[in-house]
């Protein structure tokens, strides 16, 4: 099969296409295959919202959610056995990219359960356990950019266990997660692990701080307010990328830990699609191109990437001046970004926890209807 020349490019510039979404259709229908061979996939995210709409719609899952209830697993084991066989798959499929590219790419991500988001010793045993079941090399464990989340991340790493460190909002987090994966790999080096085997990504979303800094704007109402929307995303991330070469190109932290095969983490722009139709459908893919970089696209997305996306080179790489100037700007006009970052990362934790929630009631419902039927009246033998 052929690569779409568009995103070839793409992933010639730098940026490693990664697919934002996994279903059990995709893995028995081929779809994943044929992604990774015309779309340039190398690499898959997931998380709970992804599975719970997976799970939730047509019947894929049907018979080993029947199996399961049957067997009488309980809610928890059963999701968790759920996602980690769909992840397992996944890794399995994506175990060639794994070894072409040294094992940067090829990975897929499994988010332990956000419900731990703020309890740094359960998503460390989680993450343990996860790691452990799936037991695969290109795994990703998913760990939130929470305060307790930084320490988890740091002890997981320790653990020689590769992590995505998601629902990244500000740069001032990302250079949390960027220590905290450091001091991880430096517990890791003390406990005599290989470094060359820890592999680490920063995850910064990026349409979801427009929506809210759009949305704030809007509240302004000012000329100079107004003429700043759909900037702010782009801005913030272009920061986090400077801040990233500021830790990982010309860090003196990580140049030590890199003679013993130290990888960076690299940063990875989440949340792609375009929230706001009035925007172009491909901005947050063109305006983030940048070297050694990861794309998480959703479907639709990359497949109007790849039907007219264009890009001219590095994006990225010498415009944090400019990027300053509108963060600047933005809050000059009276919008708090602090504030703003700081609701979106709580809002993204609950809402994962929700579907969560709502993954579990989805195999409780399935649950009960597997349970053999009593006529009223009759002993249950």
């Amino acid at each position: 099969m052929t690569q779409n020349p568009a995103l070839s490019a793409l992933s010639a510039a730098g940026v490693s296409v990664w697919l934002d979404d996994l279903s059990r259709d995709r893995l028995t229908s081929g779809n994943l295959q044929q992604l990774i061979d015309t779309r340039s996939v190398v690499g898959v995210t997931t998380n709970p919202t992804i599975f719970q709409h997976a799970i939730s719609h047509g019947t894929a899952y049907t018979p080993q959610l029947t199996e399961l209830a049957e067997r009488g697993a309980d809610d928890e084991s059963a999701i968790r056995t759920i996602i980690t066989d769909d992840v397992r798959a996944a890794c399995d499929v994506l175990r060639p990219q794994w070894e072409a590219s040294g094992g940067v790419d090829g990975r897929v991500s499994i988010e332990v359960d956000p419900r731990l988001a703020y309890d740094t010793d359960a998503t460390v045993d989680q993450a343990v356990e996860l790691w452990k079941i799936v037991d695969r090399p290109n795994l990703f464990i998913k760990i939130p950019a929470t305060t307790a989340g930084m320490s988890a991340i740091t002890a997981t790493v320790a653990e020689g266990i590769s992590v995505n460190v998601t629902l990244i909002f500000s740069v001032e987090r990302h250079r949390q997660a960027m220590a905290a994966y450091l001091a991880g790999l430096e517990a890791a080096q003390r406990a005599g692990r290989d470094l060359s085997a820890i592999h680490s990504v920063a995850s910064l979303f990026v349409s979801r701080v427009d929506t809210e800094v759009d949305r704030r704007l809007a509240e302004v109402g000012t000329d100079a307010a107004r003429a700043l929307r759909g900037q702010a995303a782009i801005a913030n991330a272009r920061l986090a990328y400077a801040a990233y070469q500021n830790v990982f190109e010309a860090g003196q932290r990580y140049a030590a830990l890199s003679y013993s095969g130290a990888h960076v983490q690299r940063p990875l722009w989440a949340s792609t699609g375009v929230k706001n139709p009035a925007y172009p459908d491909t901005m947050y893919i063109t305006a983030l191109v940048a070297p050694n970089t990861v794309s998480t696209i959703p479907e639709h997305t990359l497949e109007a990437f790849a039907e007219h996306g264009v890009i001219g080179g590095d994006s990225v790489t010498g415009t944090a001046g400019h990027a300053q100037a509108v963060l600047d700007a933005v809050s000059a006009v009276g919008v708090d970004l602090a504030d703003v970052f700081a609701m979106l990362e709580n809002d993204g934790v609950a809402k994962f926890a929700t579907a969560w929630g709502e993954l579990l009631d989805a195999y409780s419902t399935s649950a009960q209807a597997a349970q053999p039927h009593t006529p009223e009246g009759e002993p249950d033998r």
